[in-house]
């Protein structure tokens, strides 16, 4: 059977990059969006006047995306603007307990022997050799992979087999490994911090994690006009390759005959026919049944216990002083256990929360500091119980007390306006993610055999195809488009089968 029209729903950057693929290979592509503009997770917030970020913010991997530029005929370098940064992210703990972590490995080296000691700074070395290690281990036999089984890799880690498996440190904990390489506990804090970019604990996720480390020092960027520009840059570059994309179109059912996919039913009963289907959204959801029952027989679910964050977050459209913001800053706070426990164990708001602060009129200078009011991301983890606990008023705002009063702790003052500020509470991230409970990054990275457990791109429905940060290799923007290039090619080597 020649698979000939493709519907992919959800134009997140795994849906993306999955349209530039399969239409640059002449198949007849359609997105259907929901929203008012591609990229998911990767939107953006009118406050003030000002598109603010509201999502993903980091951007790393971009032999990623010059592969799916390279696919379509163009470079990365043509189609967008990017800034790399010197140094990756300011991060505090107290007015006067300060560390810039540096791109450049001795650079980052010396900052960190002046904040910490110089033991501090040759441990942070051998560190960083560890987590290069790993991420060279895993991204060809699992980051790259298909369908990776953990039979499967210890095969492909090569002639060390199970041996080289256990170099990737899988059975340790994140936590315990970070403590066998520093000794001071802010490191610990600094580094573990990295697990939360997969949604999850270092106090439970496994040390693997680390490779984290070594992605960032190979490189971050500032995208000009924001990420969501890189959202809207990949949707016209797949139109350019003759894909149709059609926004508020919400799909609710996948249509099945002769038993494969054959389709999409929207909203407004309209029927869209295809012979295969791309569905970039949250497994959870396609598991809860929000596209029918029969999509939902083929993908597992995903316990609440095993959801990932969420967040509270706040744009905010606001002048500063004191502190002196780069493009990314963290400030950690005094009990981070606490945090975790709060979140995963007690499923509560922290009560001692550590704070990530985008400023994206910024870049790594710091005599770049706006003069007038700035765009500003905010944002704390939160519990993903966003479709079972409401999160009112009162709560929000002891939790934002909690987070500016440590803002100010640290020395940054920002002149809060409640007509430019928006909030988003897991309540919200629910309404716009259904069935996460506004968990942001699928299933948690929790004990070794978590990234085993995410669904790859294949379902047991033919014709019936997944995306994005909740799947295969899992969550983040380079891996979420990794998803779409493995969507992608499962469907063009299944379509060549059949």
């Amino acid at each position: 059977m020649q698979t000939e029209r493709v519907v992919i729903v959800g134009a997140g950057i795994g849906g993306l990059a999955a349209a530039v693929e399969l239409a640059a290979r002449g198949l007849a592509v359609t997105v259907l969006e929901r929203a008012a503009a591609p990229g998911g997770k990767m939107r953006q917030v009118p406050v003030g006047g000002a598109p603010i970020d509201a999502g993903p913010t980091v951007f790393t991997m971009r032999w990623v995306f010059e592969a799916i530029c390279d696919a379509a005929g163009t470079s990365l370098e043509a189609e967008i603007g990017l800034r790399s940064l010197d140094l990756l992210a300011r991060h505090a703990w107290s007015e006067t307990e300060r560390l810039d972590l540096h791109a450049d490995l001795a650079a980052a080296a010396d900052a960190i022997a002046a904040f910490a000691g110089p033991a501090e700074g040759r441990r942070f070395l051998a560190f960083s050799e560890d987590a290069r290690a790993i991420y060279r281990t895993l991204k060809d036999p699992f980051i790259s992979a298909t369908r990776p089984s953990p039979a499967g890799l210890v095969r492909r880690v090569g002639p060390s087999g199970l041996g080289g498996l256990i170099n990737i440190k899988p059975f340790s904990t994140m936590w315990k490994a970070l403590g066998q390489h520093f000794q001071d506990p802010r490191l610990r804090q600094l580094f573990g911090r990295y697990a939360t970019y997969c949604g999850s604990s270092p106090f439970l996720a496994p040390a693997t994690l680390m490779l984290v480390a070594h992605v960032e020092q190979d490189g971050v960027w500032v995208v000009d006009g924001g990420m969501h520009r890189l959202a809207r840059m990949f949707a016209g570059l797949a139109e350019r390759q003759g894909a149709t994309f059609r926004y508020g179109s919400e799909v609710k059912q996948i249509l099945v005959r002769h038993g494969r996919a054959a389709g999409v039913r929207l909203a407004s009963g309209e029927e869209v026919a295809a012979d295969a289907v791309i569905v970039n959204g949250d497994c959870a959801a396609v598991a809860g049944g929000l596209f029918g029952d029969a999509a939902a027989r083929v993908v597992p679910p995903t316990p609440r216990a095993e959801r990932s964050l969420s967040a509270v977050t706040w744009k905010l459209f606001a002048a500063t002083s004191g502190f002196p913001l780069i493009h990314h800053s963290v400030f950690f706070s005094q009990d981070y256990p606490a945090e975790f426990e709060d979140i995963f164990r007690h499923g509560r708001l922290p009560r001692a929360p550590t704070v990530y602060i985008c400023a994206q009129d910024r870049d790594d200078r710091t005599d770049q500091a706006p003069s007038g009011p700035e765009r500003l991301l905010v944002l704390v983890n939160a519990p993903p119980t966003g479709d079972i606990h409401p999160f009112d008023a009162v709560e929000i705002e002891q939790c934002a007390t909690q987070t500016f009063s440590l803002l100010e702790r640290c020395g940054l003052h920002i002149q809060r306006d409640p007509e430019r500020t928006v909030v988003t509470t897991p309540a919200g991230f629910e309404q716009l993610f259904p069935a996460t409970g506004g968990a942001l990054y699928g299933r948690a990275s929790h004990g070794w055999m978590a990234s085993f457990s995410r669904p790859g791109a294949r379902t047991r429905l033919p014709g019936l195809y997944l995306a994005g940060g909740s799947v295969h290799p899992g969550p983040g923007v380079p891996m979420a488009a990794l998803s779409g290039r493995i969507a992608a090619a499962s469907l063009t080597a299944d379509r060549v089968s059949t």
